[in-house]
């Protein structure tokens, strides 16, 4: 059974940083492709950051390019997600889980989620 589980959210002012991380099990962790997605009240899911399976290839959305970083351990079945420079449109809360990416998306490749962590970012 795949265990996601998020950490590191919390209250932050427009212009700071918070580091997220994802512990995960249940699954073969550096086989996968991990991302991070977000979800701000009333809207849909969306998807954030990815990184790929093992050579550290990273993809963004393009709203938070240069200002968040993706990173993995995989010796830690753990990701991380840096964000720097808030602003107040990345309030919501972030998910992580395996992506696959087709078409022109990314998705989850597990149909398995965290229970995420709330990120508020105050202006």
């Amino acid at each position: 059974q795949v265990q996601l589980v998020e950490s590191g959210g919390g209250l932050a002012q427009a212009g700071g940083s918070l580091r997220l991380s994802c512990a995960a099990s249940g699954h073969t962790f550096s086989s996968y492709a991990m991302g991070w997605f977000r979800q701000a009240p009333g809207k849909e899911r969306e998807f954030v950051a990815a990184i790929s399976r093992r050579d550290g290839i990273t993809y963004y959305r393009n709203s938070v390019k240069g200002r968040f970083t993706i990173s993995r351990d995989n010796a830690k079945n753990t990701v991380y997600l840096q964000m720097n420079n808030l602003k107040p449109e990345d309030a919501a809360v972030y998910y992580c889980t395996a992506v696959k990416f087709a078409g022109s998306s990314w998705y989850n490749a597990l149909d398995a989620w965290g229970q995420g962590t709330l990120v508020t970012v105050s202006s």
